[in-house]
């Protein structure tokens, strides 16, 4: 039976051992059976949050030309400024503009696998027309960063494995990224796409936990459950949403859900939506492997599938495979040069050529894409440091 609601959980609950048990066996079915869920009472300040709204709508009253400073394509990193319509989704655009930033790192030196190039500085807005924003998301980031890692140790804990199960997969000083999103509504969009509503498309996170704060009232964001259908996750104050990703359900044998989710643009008349969504990192030298699921845990997720007589429609294809790519780092590469073609096309135009190279054979009926449980995923990190050439070659097999 597919669900039809999201679940709510109080993460108070988690810190006492009193409530603790109850909470776990709570998360335990969001994981399993619907992949997608609101925490409240997540420990991060109500005064740090309205900061964050506030510094993140105000960087988009700021001049075209200011924006534009801080603008994707200026550096191989991925970080920074993309005006509406410059991303694409589903191969289909999404209107939205966005800043993205990062946990800050230095830049990779030459010696280094190329997927390192998303490791890399921030680009800051002008701090003259925006003096408080750098303060108030590194601030963010950091205590997000916190937040995250407790998370990920819960749900370790709900299927029965230790705590620090998945520490190894982090770097000492890991990468998460944020967002902050604006998606204006369907009236300021150009006139022949007005009906496309799509601000942003059909899409799985790829790490291993994602939290998204809903920076203004506006409904749009919607969950796929398994029959399909589309489950809306409307705005409710306090609370942040948790996507799980790929990741996680891949290195978890299945047991973990990750759950397909859009964004619908607002309807004409509503104002822009805003989201500030932030994307718990995975070490870029992760290999594809697995973590030893408990046999009980396993056998309840079997169960689960037996009674929905394996039913699982998806609109989204399943990325990370054993044996198509050699790091996570690559396959976030690739998919990001799927996603940001603009500065594909500055930094990475053989990788964008393999890939539409392949979206257009596939158009064409000419590859086929099926969707399957995955096998295993990503896992303990190693210093192999790929080249360049052993990339291309595994680009143009798995694209």
């Amino acid at each position: 039976m597919s669900f039809s609601s999201i679940p709510i959980l109080d993460l108070s609950k988690a810190r006492s051992p009193l409530t603790k048990p109850s909470f776990l066996d709570s998360l335990r079915h969001a994981l399993l059976e619907v992949g997608f869920l609101y925490i409240k009472n997540t420990g991060i300040s109500d005064g740090l949050i309205e900061d964050v709204i506030k510094q993140g709508k105000a960087f988009f009253d700021l001049p075209e030309e200011k924006k534009l400073e801080v603008q994707m394509k200026n550096a191989p990193s991925f970080l920074g400024y993309n005006k509406l319509g410059n991303e694409v989704t589903a191969s289909k655009t999404d209107w939205r503009e966005q800043i993205d930033l990062s946990t800050p790192h230095a830049l990779p030196t030459s010696s280094d696998p190329l997927y390192y190039n998303l490791l890399a500085p921030n680009q800051w807005p002008d701090p003259t027309f925006l003096p408080s924003f750098r303060s108030t998301l590194e601030s963010y980031i950091r205590q997000m960063s916190t937040l995250s890692t407790t998370f990920t140790s819960l749900v370790a804990e709900a299927i029965n494995l230790p705590p620090a199960a998945f520490d190894r997969f982090f770097d000492a000083d890991q990468q998460h990224k944020v967002k902050i999103v604006k998606y204006p509504d369907i009236a300021s969009l150009p006139e022949d796409q007005r009906s496309q509503q799509q601000g942003v498309g059909p899409h799985k996170d790829s790490m291993l936990t994602s939290y998204l704060l809903q920076a203004s009232h506006h409904t749009g964001l919607q969950a796929q459950n398994l029959a399909g259908e589309w489950i809306d996750c409307p705005p409710i104050p306090g609370t942040l949403v948790v996507a799980i990703g790929q990741g996680l359900e891949a290195l978890t044998h299945g047991v973990c859900a990750s759950t397909t989710h859009r964004v619908l643009s607002p309807l004409a008349g509503e104002g822009p939506r805003f989201s500030i969504p932030f994307f718990q990192g995975v070490s870029y030298d992760a290999r594809f492997e697995s973590v030893d699921v408990p046999e009980a845990i396993l056998k309840m997720k079997e169960e689960i599938v037996r009674k929905r007589q394996g039913e699982r429609r998806d609109d989204v294809e399943f990325t990370f495979r054993k044996g198509m790519w050699a790091h996570l780092g690559e396959a976030t590469l690739v998919n990001r040069v799927r996603s940001h073609p603009d500065v594909g096309e500055r930094w990475y135009p053989e990788i964008l050529a393999r890939v539409r190279e392949t979206e257009k054979k596939k158009a064409n009926g000419e590859e086929k894409v099926t969707e399957k449980e995955p096998e295993n995923a990503v896992a303990g990190t190693g210093g192999n440091t790929d080249n360049w050439r052993s990339l291309e070659e595994r680009i143009r097999v798995a694209v």
